[in-house]
């Protein structure tokens, strides 16, 4: 009954023309971002840099790092915002369209009912995160040739490897980048949860998000850095150095999964508290 249920769910969630939004704004953002890299003096800005830093930019101007390239941007601004809005659906959307109250009257428990839905969003987190990488990495692959991948983010990474290395760094990494998106749709979920309309529950979740950006950008913050969820979010991009620190790693996936189900355990305590059917 359990899988019938999730299924349904399931079903329901990826029958809304709205879920596709992230989707769709993916492919625009990759679509401009590689135009925009091919023919201005982005590529040419690039090349410079790796070779300043020794690097031959024939064997580095490769898919596999464009195709990074591309990410970082999109990960930073666009992973929220639709990760959030699918979220901020899940209880606020069908209390507000009445149907809440028909699903109460079956035999379930609340809890049930929000871990069906919770699950739901942790494998649409997944799918998001799947297009995401599989259509850069497809997107890059046409317009540049195949290569080693080189990574260079300011104060968090810098790295250089072969393709078939990068490759499978590029892949793992987004198991890691998952986590990520199943967090902020666990937080868009908890304030679904609470009784407040769909758009305030995204909006909540990402003034919560942005906050955490905002504080940790301040220099006087820095020594909190583990305080903020987002800077733990940038594991991902630990995985693509070489060597990998996994205990830094590590600990940045357990607070993840952390916040997780802390998520899930107070949007259920708040929703198991709520009168919806009177």
């Amino acid at each position: 009954m359990f899988v019938r249920q999730l299924r349904n769910e399931l079903w329901k969630l990826f029958g809304k023309k709205r879920t596709y939004i992230g989707f769709g704004a993916f492919l625009l953002a990759q679509v401009a971002m590689l135009m925009a890299f091919k023919f201005t003096r982005w590529q040419s800005d690039f090349e410079r840099m790796l070779g300043g830093n020794g690097y031959l930019p024939a064997e580095f101007i490769s898919a596999l790092t464009v195709a990074v390239v591309m990410l970082i941007p999109q990960i930073i601004l666009l992973m929220p915002l639709y990760a959030t809005l699918v979220g901020g659906d899940f209880v606020a959307k069908e209390s507000e369209d009445g149907t809440l109250r028909m699903i109460l009257c079956r035999p379930i428990s609340r809890v049930r009912l929000l871990l069906v839905k919770w699950i739901a969003g942790i494998i649409f987190a997944g799918v998001l995160v799947a297009v995401l990488g599989g259509t850069a990495l497809g997107f890059a692959r046409i317009a540049f040739p195949w290569g080693g991948l080189f990574v260079m983010v300011p104060g968090q990474a810098f790295s250089a490897m072969p393709a078939d290395e990068g490759l499978q760094r590029f892949l793992f990494s987004h198991l890691f980048l998952a986590v990520n998106a199943s967090t902020m749709v666990s937080i868009a979920f908890m304030f679904s949860c609470f009784n407040m309309k769909p758009a305030a529950a995204t909006i909540v979740a990402l003034s919560y998000l942005f906050i955490n950006v905002v504080m940790e950008s301040i220099p006087f913050f820095e020594r909190y850095n583990d305080f903020f969820i987002t800077h733990h979010f940038r594991c991902w991009l630990l995985v693509l150095e070489n060597p990998v620190p996994w205990a830094r790693v590590f600990q940045s996936e357990v607070i993840l999964v952390a916040v997780n189900i802390t998520a899930f355990i107070v949007g259920a305590m708040a929703f198991q508290v709520r009168d919806i059917k009177s």
